[in-house]
């Protein structure tokens, strides 16, 4: 299991530093998932990451402060309303709508109230 979630890790973490030049590709969800991996698969990975610039700068102010700049909830509230709107508008049942609406107030509830913003402190 441990190398599974090393894989995974791997993964996540090459996407997230892609993201970080790509403005389409989100960092921060990525970069969380490869730190939950690292956690899981190694101790020595996880310290590796820790100590990496992506991690310093886009993951540390939420990790430390529960918070993040509003770039960062703009990148992420943005992609998951795009990616949540193909299901909205395609199906035709009811009830799958409404849960699809109710995650998106959850969303935008949670970000805005819930997660403090930052100002970005140059690094």
């Amino acid at each position: 299991m441990r190398y599974i979630y090393l894989m995974i890790g791997m993964i996540s973490f090459g996407l997230g530093f892609i993201g970080i030049v790509l403005p389409i590709l989100p960092t921060t969800p990525f970069l969380l998932l490869a730190g939950f991996c690292f956690a899981r698969s190694s101790k020595r990975v996880h310290n590796w990451f820790v100590s990496t610039k992506a991690y310093q700068r886009h993951l540390e102010p939420f990790v430390q402060k529960r918070a993040m700049t509003l770039k960062t909830k703009i990148c992420i509230l943005s992609l998951a309303s795009f990616m949540l709107a193909f299901p909205l508008f395609l199906t035709d049942l009811w009830w799958l709508r409404v849960f699809i609406i109710g995650l998106y107030i959850f969303k935008y509830y949670y970000f805005l109230f819930k997660i403090k913003t930052i100002k970005l402190e140059h690094i």
